[in-house]
């Protein structure tokens, strides 16, 4: 799954926060320069995945397929191509993004 600047935050807060706890390691964060709040942690723990993210995940799959399909050696002209002629409605620069998300 691709990852926001926020996400990686979560994550390593997750990581440590059985040893330091939340608001500490988010006071820290803080002084160091990056600005995240306690709540700006819970709130992103507890929202649902956005439409974005969903539909990033189900077109990875499709992408991983044709790329592996192809001995993954199509780069993203030729895979959006195979993927349109397939009729998955997907824009050029997404599977461009994904691609080198994924190290594609």
């Amino acid at each position: 799954m691709l990852e926001t600047p926020t996400a990686l935050i979560v994550d390593y807060i997750d990581e440590h926060k059985h040893e330091f706890g939340v608001e500490p390691i988010c006071a820290t964060l803080s002084a160091a320069g990056t600005q995240i709040a306690p709540s700006t942690y819970y709130a992103a723990k507890t929202r649902p995945p956005s439409a974005r993210s969903l539909r990033d995940e189900q077109v990875l799959v499709e992408i991983r397929r044709v790329h592996e399909a192809n001995y993954g050696v199509y780069g993203a002209r030729k895979v959006h191509a195979q993927l349109r002629r397939e009729g998955l409605q997907v824009a050029r620069c997404t599977v461009e993004r994904l691609m080198r998300a994924a190290g594609l």
